[in-house]
């Protein structure tokens, strides 16, 4: 059975549930609870359906050769079971979210690395309410007033009054 087949695949719902966000739990215990049920139907089935009792229709049916035509038909139809089309795709995916993952963990290395040196050179600064406004230029350059663009600062310039 195609379904038999199917259910062999294991879910780890251990580790499925410590990725589920709290406000996702009522629709992860409907989802095992389900599984669960298929699963109990599923292996609660037989490897094999019954063989059909061809010799009893052939008693109670009255037509001649109606029976062994439905069972030449019966044995010579094939259920085709269907393709796994989407394993390949979700592998793939899976290898690109981990190349993702991967580099995002390196670049979150590296920016680990960048704010530790702030951090340092924070912990090695001396406290703001102590600093002048020079001190604070030179750790913080980006607050240095640039003087050809704002060359009249704190004041406007006539033509603008």
């Amino acid at each position: 059975m195609a379904g038999r087949r199917a259910a062999v695949k294991a879910v780890d719902w251990l580790a499925f549930a410590e990725r589920v966000p709290p406000n996702q739990k009522a629709m992860f215990n409907a989802l095992k609870t389900r599984s669960d049920s298929i699963a109990a139907k599923l292996t609660s089935l037989p490897p094999k359906p019954p063989a059909i009792d061809w010799a009893s229709y052939r008693t109670a049916i009255a037509k001649a050769g109606l029976v062994d035509e439905f069972e030449t038909k019966f044995g010579a139809t094939a259920v085709p079971e269907p393709k796994d089309t989407q394993t390949e795709k979700i592998n793939a995916q899976e290898q690109e979210a981990n190349k993702a993952a991967l580099a995002y963990i390196e670049e979150s290395k590296a920016r680990v690395v960048q704010y530790e040196k702030e951090l340092v050179k924070f912990k090695n600064m001396i406290p703001f309410d102590q600093m002048s406004i020079e001190d604070v230029n030179e750790a913080f350059p980006e607050t240095k007033l640039d003087k050809e663009k704002y060359v009249y600062w704190p004041h406007k310039p006539m033509a603008d009054l």
